[in-house]
């Protein structure tokens, strides 16, 4: 699935506030709101656990998976700050129930 990457509007180079946004299509047929966490394994190795039990996540205009982990791997490996209205968009693809892989490569 393609994913974009998403910045709360403060960039903080501890990570906080980034993310990755889900379109609703592939929010709908890739996760299940009985899911309290699903498992993120990011480029460098990390294994993020983020939290999907939130209405937020469920609602029509956000989608996305908010973690610190997320944002120190945008910013360590150059992705983040972005210009504005130009994020990043990565594929991520789901290799169990509750677990994806969040590929390196942008498209």
């Amino acid at each position: 699935m393609k994913v974009t990457a998403w910045n709360n509007g403060k960039h903080h180079k501890s990570g906080a506030g980034y993310g990755i946004k889900i379109s609703l299509i592939d929010r709908d047929r890739y996760f299940k709101k009985s899911w309290e966490s699903i498992y993120l394994k990011l480029p460098n190795g990390v294994d993020a656990e983020i939290n999907t039990y939130k209405a937020s996540f469920w609602n029509d205009s956000c989608r996305e998976l908010i973690s610190k982990e997320i944002g120190k791997w945008f910013i360590d490996y150059k992705k983040a700050p972005w210009h504005f209205g130009s994020p990043p968009k990565f594929h991520m693809s789901s290799n169990s129930e509750r677990h994806f892989v969040l590929h390196e490569k942008e498209i």
